[in-house]
Parts: C-alpha cells; sequence; structure tokens
C-alpha cells in the first residue's frame, strides 16, 4: 500500500507563532511548589535548631543541605524533560519547591566572604524569593484571555488522559468546553478542522471514562468546607477578625509604644540595643536606620489594624476589611522583610498568624460582602 502525502502550500501571512501559553491546571502545580518551598526551609531551620546544627561529613568533607537541595532539583528536572505523563508535573514541583527551600536556605554561606550561615540578611532574602513566587502565582491564577490556541494546549493536555485511561466524566465536560471555544473561534481552517475532529472524538459515546474520584485536594477542600458550613456562621468570623486584629495591632504597636509613649522608653531603647548589637543585628548607624524604620512601620500597621478591629465593632464593615486587608498586606509584604533581619526565623510563626487573618479578611468579604 502506498501513501501520498500532499503538500499543502501555506500562506505567507501564516508565521510561525511561539508565544508562551499557560499549562492547564499550573495555579495547582505552582501552590504544591510554594507549600514544599515554604515547609523545607521551616523544618530545615527546626530541625537544625532541635538537634544543634549537626553536621554530615568528616574532617574534610562537609556534606551540605545544599547539595540535598541540588540533587532534588536535579531530579525534578529529568523527571519533567524524559516523561510526558500528567501526574510529573505536581511530582515535579513537589521535588523542585522542596529542592529549591534546601538550596536557598543555604544563602548566607554564598553572600558573605566568611561562609556565614548565620547572616541577618539570609532571612529578608529567603522570604522576598518566597514572596515573589507568590506574586507569580496570584499573577497566573487571575483569569486570561481565552484564545483558540490557549484552548486546544488544554484540550491537548486532557486527552493525555484518555492515554492513560484516566479520563472521568468532569475532565471530559471540561475538555468538550475547550473545544467547543476552539472550534466556534478557529482563525484558520487548519485549527477549525482540528477543533471539530477532536470534539467528534471526544464526545463520541464509545470513549471510555474512568470513575470519578476526587483527588486529595478537592477532598481536602470538600472537607473543609463541611467544616466551614458547620462551625463559621458570620458573626463568629467577624469576632474572629475582631480578636485577631486587635491582639495583632496592638503586638505591631508595642514596640513603637515602648520606644516614643512609656516612660521606660530610654531603658528599652538602651536594652534592645544593646540585644542587637551582641547578636550582631546592628554592625553600624546603618542597623540603628533599619531598626527605627522597622519599628515605625510596625507602629502604623499595628494602628491600621485597631482602627479596623474597632470599625468592624461598629459594624463599618466594608470600610474595617478594606483598611484590615492593606494593613495585614503590608506587613506581609513590607514589616516582615525588616522583621526577618531582626528576628530572623521566629517571625515565620507571625507570618502564618498573619495569612491566616488575610484569607479570614478575604473569606468574610466574599461570604457576607459580595
Amino acid at each position: 500500500m502506498e501513501f501520498q502525502i500532499k503538500r499543502i502550500s501555506m500562506s505567507p501571512f501564516i508565521t510561525t507563532i511561539k508565544h508562551p501559553v499557560k499549562r492547564h491546571q499550573a495555579e495547582q502545580t505552582l501552590f504544591i511548589f510554594l507549600i514544599c518551598f515554604a515547609l523545607s526551609v521551616t523544618l530545615t531551620r527546626l530541625f537544625l535548631e532541635l538537634t544543634g546544627y549537626p553536621q554530615l561529613g568528616n574532617s574534610e568533607l562537609h556534606i551540605a543541605h545544599v547539595l540535598w537541595g541540588g540533587l532534588l532539583l536535579f531530579v525534578s528536572v529529568l523527571v519533567l524533560i524524559i516523561f510526558a505523563n500528567p501526574w510529573v508535573y505536581p511530582l515535579g514541583a513537589l521535588l523542585g519547591g522542596a529542592g529549591v527551600g534546601l538550596f536557598i536556605d543555604e544563602v548566607g554561606k554564598f553572600i558573605t566572604q566568611s561562609n556565614d550561615y548565620f547572616y541577618p540578611f539570609a532571612a529578608p532574602i529567603i522570604y522576598a524569593f518566597f514572596l515573589l513566587t507568590v506574586l507569580i502565582y496570584l499573577r497566573i491564577n487571575q483569569l486570561q484571555k481565552k484564545t483558540t490556541r490557549s484552548e486546544l494546549y488544554k484540550a491537548f493536555e486532557l486527552l493525555a488522559e484518555v492515554l492513560d485511561r484516566d479520563l472521568d466524566a468532569d475532565e471530559q465536560s471540561d475538555l468538550l468546553e475547550h473545544l467547543q471555544y476552539a472550534w466556534k473561534n478557529a482563525d484558520t481552517p487548519d485549527l477549525e478542522r482540528l477543533a471539530k475532529t477532536l470534539l467528534d472524538f471526544s464526545s463520541d459515546g464509545t470513549l471510555h471514562l474512568a470513575p470519578l474520584q476526587d483527588g486529595f485536594w478537592i477532598r481536602v477542600g470538600k472537607q473543609l468546607k463541611i467544616l466551614e458550613e458547620r462551625w463559621v456562621n458570620r458573626n463568629r468570623l467577624r469576632w474572629f477578625l475582631i480578636i485577631g486584629l486587635l491582639i495583632l495591632g496592638v503586638f505591631s504597636f508595642y514596640d513603637l509604644y515602648l520606644l516614643l509613649i512609656s516612660p521606660e522608653s530610654i531603658s528599652f531603647l538602651d536594652r534592645v540595643g544593646t540585644n542587637l548589637l551582641q547578636a550582631g543585628l546592628i554592625r553600624g548607624p546603618q542597623g540603628l536606620v533599619w531598626f527605627t524604620l522597622r519599628t515605625a512601620l510596625l507602629g502604623a500597621i499595628g494602628g491600621l489594624l485597631v482602627v479596623s478591629a474597632l470599625l468592624l465593632i461598629l459594624r463599618w464593615e466594608r470600610a474595617a476589611l478594606t483598611i484590615g486587608y492593606f494593613g495585614i498586606l503590608l506587613e506581609l509584604t513590607g514589616a516582615n522583610l525588616l522583621e526577618f533581619y531582626f528576628d530572623q526565623f521566629s517571625t515565620i510563626l507571625l507570618a502564618l498568624i498573619q495569612l491566616i487573618l488575610l484569607v479570614g479578611v478575604l473569606r468574610y468579604k466574599k461570604l457576607h460582602l459580595t
């Protein structure tokens, strides 16, 4: 049997398109990366603190955990390069996030002549990189304009589930939606024909569908939804935010109060200055300037959070949540960079509390003010 290949002349106006297209479910994969990044740094520091910073090696060799981070990054890149299955993306994100955490945790050694693991600027640098990744996550999590190319890319990724015999009814519904859009909005005849052919194939009643099973994160989300409906009503969430904002606001304002208002402000400044000098966190006039800026910024944020809590008590909810949102956001993105310098990794717990309050504010706005 002979096969004939007909060469189709292309219009000179059709050129190669190499614009990037966001991968299907990129948000979930990046979220896994973020969680593994944060856990890797946090658990590494906690383990080293509890065990007295042990070293793996001998009198000549020292196997630093940056090497384990590099190994995990190496494996994650190999997995993503070699395999085409959909499950490699979550696996690559898990290995890559853990690897980046182990790698960047030792940044202090690589930016100092003395290989100082405890260099004060190390913690802010790690936190800044984490914040940058969070901003990327928030950016790609936004709705993006649909195009024929983007919808077909998503369809092809879902079609991989057909090859693994893992396509379920929900995924088939998503697949048909992508193909319907691509077929109706195709800007070239070949893409229209491709979308129509795939649409006919995917809507065929003989297509094998796997049993519908919720993934791990979907099950967790459903359980959280059940708990929220059972225990978190509007009044309880409101008082949770009031108490949380008040405590966080007073805590943030406390140092500024001791510095400027308290009768013991002179002794407080002397005591704090001595402790910071002994810890090597103030190495000149510039360090004192940073501490003053940190105290002033936290004081301003503390004032915003207290005002937010008071407005919530008065039931001026929109203004209260707007002020609280920007206060917490400013603390997470600005003040914490300075906090990590002076308090190092003890600020992790505080940042987690701030994040929980921020989620509470956003949840209240979504459930009760929209």
